[in-house]
């Protein structure tokens, strides 16, 4: 595998962590985009300004996850947010009310629509902006 590739699972999946050691790595030509993995070596990074380069996020990079909020006794809705408090707060402008509970699904958990199955990670790419309404789920009984 190629630093490149592995540069685009980081930010696909969301190991921004990762992704700022790649990137620092990278700015210094310690790596280069076309090297094979093997030759990462993050004890060349130099810690410090990794760890500044995460707090002022100069890559502009946000974790969106997804959350599942009850509405009433059958029904849910999905909602993209950065916490579950962004979510909270989404819900409470869009329904004015406050849901019944908010719990964070994975990113990797998979629906059944129309088209066939479609994770809620790639489902995410159809959004331009967050928070963001998902879709909805109606338990039956």
């Amino acid at each position: 595998m190629l630093v490149k590739e592995m540069y685009h699972d980081c930010l696909y999946y969301e190991e921004f962590t990762l992704t700022y050691y790649l990137y620092h790595l990278l700015a210094e030509k310690k790596i280069s985009l076309d090297d094979d993995v093997s030759k990462i070596d993050l004890e060349q990074a130099d810690h410090q300004k990794v760890l500044m380069l995460i707090q002022n996020n100069v890559l502009g990079i946000h974790k969106t996850r997804i959350f599942s909020l009850k509405m009433n006794r059958k029904a849910f809705v999905f909602i993209y947010a950065r916490s579950e408090d962004e979510a909270i707060q989404f819900y409470h402008q869009f329904f004015h009310r406050t849901p019944l509970n908010c719990h964070e699904y994975p990113l990797e958990f998979e629906l059944n629509r129309e088209s066939g199955n479609i994770s809620f990670r790639d489902m995410k790419k159809e959004f331009r902006s967050f928070p963001a309404i998902a879709g909805y789920f109606t338990r039956r009984c």
